[in-house]
């Protein structure tokens, strides 16, 4: 039997056809059938679901470079933010993770959200400040840690809401004045910062000593007492940490709309490999790169 000739072992579709695959099924949440119906309605090719899973796995493996550049400059960063959302790969609960810097934007999916992620992702990378909720397996990654006020934000919020308490809404003023002074961190000169934070300090001092016979009051005392260390790190890196992790919530959010399409991934290939793509387009695009422009030109490359 005569060997299978070279050029019938490749694909017969180019790049572009690639990048337009793979940024309907990434990027607009397309599911295999109606990405078959798309192929077969403006480009007449009547492809099976295992085709079509063939042809994004080509597109996925040249994307693997891109992620360990990214993730190299991850490891040289001085500021890191985190964040994980759940995704369903294999019938299991697993976790989409996503880490950004100033010249990176990481996402990666693992079975699980435990602390073993980030130490495998850093792997020994110690930077100064790192930003996230308050969720153990994030914290003690970083020199020091920037608490993601917009978290504590909510759970004050609700306080005041279903409490008569006085203690929540004075939390609630005393973040509001947090976050003025954020948008104005870069304007004000070093000496002003250091008094507005001791004046802050000084208030939130006597709100968390106020007594209360609230248990949910309390409680939100205790956490924000905890955290205290980790609430106006911002002030002492102006303009180079934020004080929520907004950034990760909206590089997460186009895979949980995914997750609600598609129920999540059959296989963890397809998870991995969707991330590898994201990460390469969510870093290009810190620098104004287009999607599509790079889904294409590193499918082509």
């Amino acid at each position: 039997m005569a060997p299978v000739p070279q050029a019938a072992r490749g694909t017969p579709f180019g790049p572009r056809l690639h990048a337009v695959a793979t940024y309907l099924k990434t990027f607009q949440a397309l599911s295999y059938e109606r990405l078959q119906a798309v192929m077969a309605d403006l480009f007449g090719l009547t492809l099976s679901q295992g085709g079509l899973m063939n042809l994004l796995r080509r597109a996925q493996g040249q994307f693997r470079a891109g992620r360990e550049a990214a993730v190299a400059a991850l490891r040289r960063a001085e500021v890191v933010t985190s964040d994980e959302t759940g995704v369903c790969i294999e019938g299991s609960n697993a976790y989409h993770w996503v880490f950004r810097s100033d010249a990176a934007v990481v996402h990666h999916a693992a079975p699980t959200r435990a602390a073993c992620v980030v130490h495998a992702m850093m792997d020994g990378h110690r930077p100064a400040v790192w930003l996230s909720d308050r969720y153990t397996a994030q914290q003690s990654h970083g020199v020091r840690h920037q608490t993601c006020l917009a978290h504590l934000a909510r759970d004050v919020a609700y306080a005041v809401e279903v409490s008569e308490d006085p203690v929540p809404l004075r939390l609630e003023l005393w973040l509001g004045s947090v976050f003025s002074l954020a948008k104005r961190v870069t304007d004000l000169a070093a000496s002003t910062l250091s008094a507005k934070r001791r004046a802050l300090e000084r208030r939130l001092s006597e709100i968390l000593s106020v007594p209360s016979q609230c248990d949910l009051t309390r409680a939100l005392q205790a956490k924000i007492g905890r955290a205290r260390d980790q609430l106006l790190v911002f002030l002492d890196h102006p303009g180079r940490v934020e004080v929520t992790n907004n950034g990760c919530e909206r590089a997460l959010h186009p895979a949980v709309v995914q997750r609600k399409v598609t129920n999540g991934y059959q296989a963890m290939w397809a998870a991995a490999g969707e991330a590898d793509v994201r990460t390469v387009v969510n870093t290009a695009r810190l620098s104004g790169a287009s999607t599509f422009a790079t889904l294409l030109k590193t499918i082509g490359a």
